[in-house]
């Protein structure tokens, strides 16, 4: 009876974020007809010819237009060979040029059975996509058996989460922080519940998690302020401003962003220093709750070293280039510290790391004193997690 309540509290977790995938996968953004996309159809197409006359090349700069002839694979018009035109601005960022053989992927405005133009979007890439996500799903659930199977769930969840719920709530004018406040809780619920199921190393990381994030938006909140930030040092806001959404508040939406992307790293830690004194009292249940939590402080403050200097990688990795360009016009230091998108990121990697120093001993002390409660009663304290085996049987 009791493997049979283990089983159950630990499953249940997985029967829950299956069926919140389901409702995320049907519940529409009401964003789905837009306007500039009806009496249209898209597709794959693959590129017989290509025709470059009508391109100006400028060195790197290449503008104009490209035209192709090219298959359609699919949609209303499979099988139709048609031309397809591939607008060049000048970009190096957002242009393509296509060769023989490539497969893009098109929009084709048509009225009634005939076509009127073919706008050729960009390189086809979903079937590598897919490949790519199988291959990491195979890797994942290969080394870590079940609990993979679990990680999968909670990472399609956070997707889904993001596209079906923030997205769509930021772009209705909710405010931005208080929706990111909740949908970090609710995937932080779903991915301590598929880890621990609903027990006292669950609260433990969910306490340690909450208080990492509420100090993480904050001292956003205060610092973005302090430091005159605007929101449209983030990459294709102003576009998102042009396209009929300008009461957006994009600073709010900035705040969002700097606890939103800190919350993986504090879920983590929370996890590790939870799971460590879990282990610590499983083997040693006589242990003191002091003792339990000193532990847990010094496997935080390893886990600190490391988990700081994650981030910082994390935020720095994508300004690679701009920092290239700082050092090849010899851009001053006090220059390159005071321009505000670089105030910003210096913002969301320290403010994102005062919320781990804060969840690592705010966890280390919950978890020391919540697992240890049940000794005094000669209780078990931990429900050990299934193997597959016994999930099995």
């Amino acid at each position: 009876m009791d493997k049979l309540k283990k089983n159950i509290g630990f499953q249940l977790p997985v029967i829950l974020c299956i069926i919140l995938i389901l409702i995320l996968i049907i519940l529409p953004t009401g964003y789905e007809d837009s306007i500039i996309y009806q009496g249209t159809d898209r597709c794959s197409a693959k590129v017989l010819k290509t025709d470059e006359s009508e391109i100006i090349s400028t060195g790197l700069i290449k503008s104009g237009e490209q035209t192709c002839q090219i298959e359609l694979l699919g949609g209303k018009f499979e099988g139709t060979i048609t031309q397809g035109y591939n607008l060049l601005n000048g970009s190096l960022e957002s242009d393509k040029i296509f060769e023989v053989g490539d497969r893009a992927l098109v929009v084709i405005s048509y009225q009634e059975d005939k076509i009127l133009s073919v706008n050729m979007i960009d390189h086809y890439r979903i079937g590598y996509e897919i490949v790519l996500l199988i291959l990491f799903a195979i890797a994942l659930i290969a080394f870590a058996r079940v609990i993979g199977i679990r990680s999968l769930l909670s990472f399609a969840i956070s997707i889904l989460s993001i596209w079906k719920i923030l997205v769509p709530l930021c772009l209705k004018g909710y405010d931005p922080v208080v929706i990111g406040l909740m949908l970090v809780c609710m995937i932080a619920v779903v991915i301590l519940s598929l880890v621990y199921g609903f027990d006292k190393r669950f609260l433990s990381a969910f306490s340690g998690v909450l208080l990492g994030i509420l100090i993480t938006c904050v001292l956003g909140i205060f610092f973005t302020s302090l430091f005159k930030i605007h929101g449209a040092i983030m990459a294709n806001s102003e576009s998102l401003l042009y396209s009929g959404y300008q009461n957006l508040n994009l600073t709010r939406i900035f705040m969002s962003s700097i606890f939103i992307g800190a919350s993986g790293a504090v879920i983590d830690i929370a996890v590790d220093i939870t799971s460590a004194i879990a282990e610590v009292v499983q083997k040693k249940p006589e242990i003191e709750w002091k003792e339990a939590s000193k532990s847990g402080f010094n496997i935080g403050r390893a886990a600190m070293g490391t988990m700081t200097t994650t981030l910082l990688l994390a935020y720095s990795g994508g300004y690679l280039a701009l920092l290239m360009v700082f050092m090849a016009q010899g851009t001053p230091i006090a220059n390159i510290l005071n321009y505000k998108y670089v105030a910003g990121e210096i913002i969301q990697t320290v403010v994102g790391c005062f919320g781990l120093v804060a969840v690592a001993p705010f966890t280390a002390v919950i978890g020391g004193w919540l697992l240890t409660r049940d000794q005094l009663t000669g209780s078990v304290t931990i429900n050990e997690v299934p193997s597959s085996e016994e999930l099995l049987t």
